[in-house]
């Protein structure tokens, strides 16, 4: 390669001929329209109806609308006899589960039965997933215990908190379906992923905590959920401590914690930790009823109503005193709801090599809490235990979930009188067993090995600091991360210094890139930046006594939009460049940055001659006039 002094190809600044071209002018509705679809539409929905007569537009949307038909009209006996033996086994652990999480929401048992019934139904017809499994989770169920009974005491007024945790559902159900109607889905990725793994955590901390009022057989326990209110309440009561329900609580949950110990060292025989939970209340049942331990300190379920969901919508309580707090609690339930049962469908898609529409699963899981409010259910998802069950079950399609539903139909109409001598302590160890599943502390070394930060976030939503997630996003957005570029030897290529240890500054020239948009949130500070870096520079040359600082090169590379505020600071950076006795260029700007730049005037006060294609050009242009 013919280089010349310093390295760098040599360029010739009379007969370089590469300039930046200005995208022609779109009018203002049709890029407000192109803005709108790539925000709200990224995955173009709409395309399967192109050029289609009507009669196929109408059957498209209706399998748009609801999967089921898409699916059904290619279902087979082979995908029956998978799905009917997944439903089966997802629903020998969502009855049991149903019943302990109910009891976590302080709601009657029965209800967890009921959330069982109605939502996989809806959402077998309307989800995209082959692979979730629905029905209630620990976390949603201890948020609606906690937070409404924060306002309301279930034991003291069992009725409004009824009505409370309904209409919450209702509004969980409101929200996510209005989400995934207006596409605003990507709302939900602001929760990143060590947010979810912290506050998860925290979470099954907090409900296992809450069991010990179960194992122990206490009759009295705080409402609150921070350490040291259960534990005074625990270490204050010894003399009520129950030996009898303690030693059945820790046998019980030892063999649920080695069926999943099992289970995880053999994915083949998955079917163990899945029948655990109802082989363990099955047993427990029968040694109470035999040796009447309910008589002996052991508390029981008591009796179950037969029967199917009642109708529930005029419970639905939008006049109370406390609608304000019953809409809080939705809207919490409900991010959470979609944000597992979303990253559930996609990483089972993934494994399996398909694709799932992220807003259809809103409006699924929307609806089916809807109408879940409407018929005796409380906030329902795709949980990642169950749908974990279903998935190493062997499930082809969403039938697996109207299995499951029969089965709990089943359990309602003829075999909720067996629940009776069902001891609470096995609903407690049922709990703490799958929320010890969810103390992901691995995810967390790993968090803390490749990002610091991310860490913080995590541990900070594990004490309860969600809101932490989100001042890193505004970190990145508003702090974004310029660097200096030096010359690759041997090349025309320019890198990081701080990545590539063999780059070479260029004598008299400053070339920095910045690595995110220019915004009104990040403008100012940027300008502070790269007058910062100019004195970092300038400081440098004169401690080493080499060649004054002459040119700014900011490479536009990564600058993928501008706004008005961003053009002001490169105006303003111009001028104090100028004042410096320095020469501001600016190096490889998009379609969107030189457009705006272009309209604001901006290139004439840069100079149409010092805005380049390539920092390369830039730099070679720097070197003629030095020269």
């Amino acid at each position: 390669m013919n280089t010349g002094e310093y390295g760098y190809p040599k360029f010739n600044f009379e007969q370089q001929a590469h300039t930046v071209s200005i995208p022609p002018p779109q009018p203002f509705i049709k890029s407000l329209k192109n803005t709108v679809k790539e925000t709200l539409f990224p995955d173009d929905p709409l395309r399967q109806f192109k050029n289609q007569p009507p009669s196929r537009k109408f059957i498209l949307g209706i399998q748009y609308i609801f999967p089921i038909f898409y699916w059904g009209s290619r279902y087979n006996l082979s995908f029956f006899k998978s799905d009917i033996i997944a439903g089966i086994t997802i629903a020998s652990l969502s009855i049991p589960q149903g019943i302990s999480y109910a009891k976590l929401a302080n709601l009657p048992p029965i209800f967890g039965l009921y959330s069982s019934f109605v939502p996989p139904l809806v959402y077998a017809m309307m989800g995209s997933s082959k692979d979730v499994a629905v029905g209630t989770f620990a976390v949603a169920s201890l948020l609606i215990g906690s937070m409404l009974g924060a306002v309301v005491n279930a034991n003291e007024n069992p009725k409004l908190h009824l009505q409370l945790a309904l209409t919450a559902t209702f509004v969980a159900g409101v929200l996510q379906a209005s989400l995934g109607i207006f596409r605003l889905g990507f709302i939900v990725d602001f929760l990143s992923h060590s947010t979810i793994i912290g506050f998860m955590a925290g979470s099954a901390i907090v409900v296992s905590l809450q069991q010990l009022k179960g194992i122990l057989g206490l009759q009295h326990f705080t409402q609150s959920t921070d350490l040291i209110s259960v534990l005074r309440s625990v270490f204050t009561q010894t003399h009520k401590w129950r030996w009898e329900s303690a030693v059945l609580g820790i046998c019980i949950l030892l063999c649920l914690l080695f069926a999943r110990f099992v289970s995880t060292k053999r994915p083949k025989l998955f079917w163990i930790s899945a029948m655990a939970p109802l082989t363990s209340v099955i047993l427990s049942s029968v040694f109470v009823y035999l040796t009447h331990a309910h008589k002996h300190g052991v508390q029981v379920i008591g009796e179950l109503k037969k029967g199917l969901n009642p109708i529930s919508i005029k419970e639905l309580s939008f006049g109370s005193e406390y609608l304000f707090t019953a809409i809080k609690t939705g809207t919490v339930t409900g991010v959470i709801a979609l944000a597992e049962g979303i990253a559930v469908g996609r990483s089972f898609a993934m494994l399996k090599n398909y694709n799932i529409d992220g807003n259809k699963e809103m409006i699924a899981f929307g609806m089916m809490n809807i109408a879940g409010s409407c018929t005796s259910c409380y906030v329902t998802t795709g949980p990642f235990s169950r749908s974990a069950v279903n998935l190493n079950a062997g499930c082809k399609t969403a039938m697996s979930n109207i299995v499951m539903a029969i089965t709990v139909m089943i359990t309602l109409l003829f075999l909720t009188p067996l629940f009776y001598y069902t001891p609470i302590v096995v609903l407690s160890s049922i709990i703490v067993s799958a929320m010890l599943g969810l103390i992901n502390y691995k995810e967390a070394i790993h968090l803390w090995s490749l990002d610091k930060f991310d860490f913080v976030v995590c541990m900070s939503a594990f004490l309860g600091v969600v809101a932490l997630s989100l001042l890193r996003v505004l970190l990145f957005v508003a702090r974004p991360k310029t660097y200096a570029l030096g010359h690759i030897p041997n090349s025309s290529i320019y890198r990081s210094i701080d990545q590539y240890q063999n780059a070479k500054n260029i004598p008299g020239i400053l070339i920095l890139q910045i690595d995110a948009p220019i915004y009104f949130a990040n403008a100012a500070y940027l300008r502070e930046r790269i007058l910062r870096w100019v004195d970092e520079e300038e400081n440098k040359l004169k401690s080493l006594g080499g060649n004054s600082l002459q040119y700014v090169v900011l490479s536009l590379s990564a600058v993928g939009n501008i706004d008005t505020s961003g053009i002001t600071m490169l105006g303003e950076v111009k001028k104090l460049m100028e004042r410096r006795g320095l020469k501001l260029i600016l190096a490889n700007p998009g379609g969107e940055v030189i457009k705006k730049m272009n309209k604001a005037k901006l290139i004439d006060v840069v100079g149409e001659e010092w805005i380049y294609l390539t920092v390369g050009e830039a730099v070679g242009a720097c070197n003629f006039m030095l020269r």
